[in-house]
This record gives C-alpha cells, sequence and structure tokens, in this order.
C-alpha cells in the first residue's frame, strides 16, 4: 500500500539528517523501506506525469520546508534544518499537519494558501491525499454530478433533438472528418432502425450508422434490440455501427454485441455523458484553473 504524505513526513526528515540529498533517491530509498512493489512504484497520478508515490514524497518535502524543518540548498536538494534536529530528537515524534502547526512558518503559509481554519482542523489534519490529489478527486465529484444532470437533461429533450445531438457529438469527436454536411439525422421517416449517418468520407462510400435510444434509466437495452440495429446494418449494407442509449446495455446485450463482431460499438448513458462533456456538448467551460510549479532551471544558476 502505498502511505499518505503524511505518513512520509518523518521519513523524508530522517533521510537528510546525514546531510544534502537529492529528493529522487529519498523517493527510492523510501520506496524501499516501504517495501513497495513494482506496482506500487510504477502507479501514475492521473496526469501520467508523475508516479503517486514520488509526488508523495514531494509534498511531505514541501511542507518540511514551509515549517522550517528542511532547507533547500539547490536544485531538487535539501537537508535538514536545526529545528528538524530538533524534532528528530524525541524518538516518539510523530510528524503531520497537525505537528507542523505549532511553527510560525507553516501557519503563515497555510495562511497565505486561503485555507480556512477550521477546515485544516477537520479534515486536511487528517486527510491522507496530498492537495493535487484533492483537487482531482473534487475534479471528479464535479464531473459526476455534472454527468447526472447532463443525463437527465437529455431524457427530457425530444426525440429528433436527442438524434441531432448524437450525430452533433460524433462529429466533435472527429468522425466524417471536416466536409460539410458529413453527419445527419435521418429522423422517423422509414429509417429502418437507423436514427443517424456519419459519412467517412466526402462521397458517403464510407458511413457510420448510429441508433439511438432516448430511454429512462433502468429501462435496459436488451439483445434483441442489438439484432434488430444488425439486422438494420446488414440491409443498408454497413460495416460499421454506433449503438447509443440514455440508460444502459444488459449483460446479454453485450454478448450480443460480441458475438456479431467488432461491427457494433455500444455507449450507455454514463459513458455518454462522460463524451459530451469532454467534448462540450450541452456543456461549457465555467472557469479554467492553471497549476503552476516551480521553474528549477530559472534559478540554478542563481543558488548558492
Amino acid at each position: 500500500m502505498i502511505p499518505d504524505y503524511q505518513t512520509l513526513m518523518k521519513p523524508v526528515l530522517e533521510a537528510s539528517q546525514d546531510g544534502e540529498v537529492r529528493i529522487s533517491d529519498v523517493v527510492d530509498k523510501l520506496a524501499d523501506d516501504f517495501n513497495l512493489t513494482e506496482e506500487e512504484r510504477e502507479t501514475l497520478l492521473p496526469s501520467g506525469k508523475q508516479t503517486t508515490f514520488s509526488n508523495r514524497v514531494h509534498w511531505a518535502k514541501t511542507y518540511l520546508v514551509k515549517a522550517g524543518l528542511v532547507d533547500v540548498t539547490k536544485r531538487a536538494h535539501f537537508i535538514i534544518s536545526d529545528r528538524g534536529r530538533q524534532v528528530l530528537a524525541n524518538d516518539n515524534v510523530v510528524i503531520n499537519n497537525n505537528f507542523l502547526k505549532q511553527f510560525d512558518e507553516f501557519q503563515e503559509f497555510r495562511s497565505r494558501s486561503g485555507s480556512d481554519e477550521t477546515e485544516v482542523d477537520t479534515e486536511e489534519s487528517t486527510s491522507s491525499v496530498t492537495p493535487d490529489e484533492a483537487l482531482r478527486v473534487a475534479y471528479k465529484k464535479i464531473n459526476a454530478s455534472l454527468s447526472s444532470e447532463i443525463l437527465m437533461k437529455v431524457r427530457k429533450v425530444t426525440p429528433l433533438f436527442f438524434e441531432q445531438l448524437i450525430v452533433d457529438l460524433l462529429l466533435a469527436m472527429g468522425y466524417g472528418g471536416t466536409h460539410e454536411d458529413a453527419g445527419r439525422a435521418l429522423g422517423k421517416t422509414g429509417d429502418n432502425g437507423v436514427d443517424g449517418v456519419i459519412d467517412q468520407d466526402p462521397l458517403g462510400v464510407d458511413q457510420i450508422y448510429v441508433q439511438a435510444k432516448r430511454y429512462a434509466e433502468g429501462n435496459s437495452i436488451g439483445s434483441g434490440d442489438i439484432r434488430d440495429f444488425f439486422g438494420a446494418l446488414n440491409l443498408k449494407k454497413a460495416q460499421k455501427g454506433i449503438f447509443i442509449t440514455t440508460s444502459d446495455f444488459t449483460s446479454s446485450a453485450v454478448q450480443t454485441a460480441g458475438d456479431l463482431g467488432s461491427r457494433i460499438v455500444l455507449i450507455n448513458g454514463t459513458e455518454l455523458a462522460r463524451l459530451m462533456i469532454r467534448y462540450n456538448i450541452g456543456a461549457r467551460d465555467e472557469q479554467v484553473l492553471y497549476i503552476r510549479k516551480i521553474d528549477e532551471d530559472y534559478f540554478e544558476e542563481g543558488l548558492e
């Protein structure tokens, strides 16, 4: 199990007590000390740019720096401070956010970061996640709420609007290229079980047919619907089909689609909402947050 960043505070401090250390070396040493598996060592953050364990070690070091227990010496290097040595003189000391609050520098840091004191006491002091992990958790919660709201809206629109929505989404995802009229909803006039079509080329030689079912939650698509759609594709001599619903597919429907080969792609309500958010169909950006980090290259020559 990957330890949380507060658990790592004391080990990080101890790692620097014999002299200047490089943060990457500390990450490797603590991974060994905590007997992390290869999978745990290689587990990445959602960004894919840093491992979860390395991220937590870095945050542990950052909080120690803010409390004055370690000093940054040069790029990616640090050393224990006199205050840090005094802290380690107590073998039984438990170093976490609550412990660091006794230092004015840490309190000032928390004040500058805009954290409410009550929130720190009740949540962050016992939290096992780093600030950026907490941000990602909040992001997921916001999107989960938005997904639920989007599905509720989609289930209330007219059938014709829903069919056009699906075509708009597929075009936004890049299907149909850049030519005009690449996608269109067919509506109710003899569509033979097909609600929309996407032309993959200007002449419409390569086409993707779409079936869209605006069903309430719990009214799942069964295997019979999949076979009917497969039959409609055969009538049109189509090679590709996408079946989209605002509800879900039964296990037998999923099995039937698999048995029929890779011609039919299934998208349920959860995936539909996720795609709509990602491609800004029925959703838009309200606020953009930029997360910045220190530019080590800029300060490289200026450090003593």
